[in-house]
């Protein structure tokens, strides 16, 4: 996993988390990018500790800066994530009903729109700064793997699954109708962080699934996985 992986694309990954759901939070955005925003955290937060474990591991404890920077990353993120989970309990949003919008209806702003809050504000900023982090977290992962010549030890579910994901968040914010009196341009405006965060990264995801296909017939290509492997071919046998 450690050699599969890039650290930065996960801290890249778990960073523009992080701030998504402080900007969800503070923007006031829908419960669904909430909830799922803590899920995702949650979900980096394993990642790194499973690739931090294989990486003293492999090295016999010596851990580099990367790790120390990932540690930095987890603290921040229970933090961020307790602090988040206790704010959101604390207030009961009443019921909100979803109804469908016609995404190609022509209208004009609408006198009802009101203007951003300092907090929203502020979840709009963080919001803007997380699509950036999920934009460049990609970049790293595809230097990994045109250098390596490998996909090996990278499961494409993971993309895949993140790509069906994104685009399903995507349409559903973009489905959802406007509050009453709110004009769909100002909606959309409200929610533009999030939907660059989301359907923006589908084409780096495409870049990485072409990887896949590109190298499905590739070995490990860093010199320390054919080692391994090596190693593990040329041990005897019991029989």
């Amino acid at each position: 996993m450690d050699q599969a992986l890039s650290i930065y694309f996960l801290l890249g990954w778990l960073g523009g988390d992080l701030l998504n759901l402080i900007g969800s939070f503070l923007a006031n955005q829908l419960p669904l990018q909430i909830y799922t925003a803590i899920y995702y955290v949650l979900a980096d937060l394993v990642m790194l500790f499973l690739y931090s474990y294989y990486k003293a591991k492999n090295r016999r404890g010596a851990l580099g800066a990367p790790i120390n920077a990932a540690c930095v990353f987890v603290l921040l993120g229970m933090a961020s994530a307790a602090s988040l989970l206790g704010g959101e309990a604390g207030t009961a949003p009443g019921p909100a009903a979803f109804r469908g919008r016609a995404l190609l209806a022509a209208g004009t702003p609408e006198p009802g729109d009101t203007p951003f809050s300092r907090s929203e504000i502020i979840g709009f900023i963080i919001g803007s700064v997380s699509s950036v982090l999920y934009l460049c977290s990609r970049l790293p992962q595809i230097y990994t793997n045109y250098k390596r010549k490998s996909t090996v030890g990278v499961s494409y579910w993971l993309f895949a699954l993140v790509m069906l994901g994104n685009a399903l968040y995507g349409a559903s914010v973009l489905l959802k109708n406007p509050e009453p009196g709110q004009s769909p341009a100002d909606y959309v405006l409200r929610h533009l962080p999030w939907l660059v965060g989301s359907l923006g990264v589908l084409s780096l995801d495409v870049i990485i699934s072409c990887q896949f296909l590109a190298y499905r017939t590739g070995k490990a290509g860093a010199p320390e996985e054919r080692d391994a492997l090596l190693g593990e071919q040329d041990e005897p046998s019991d029989s």
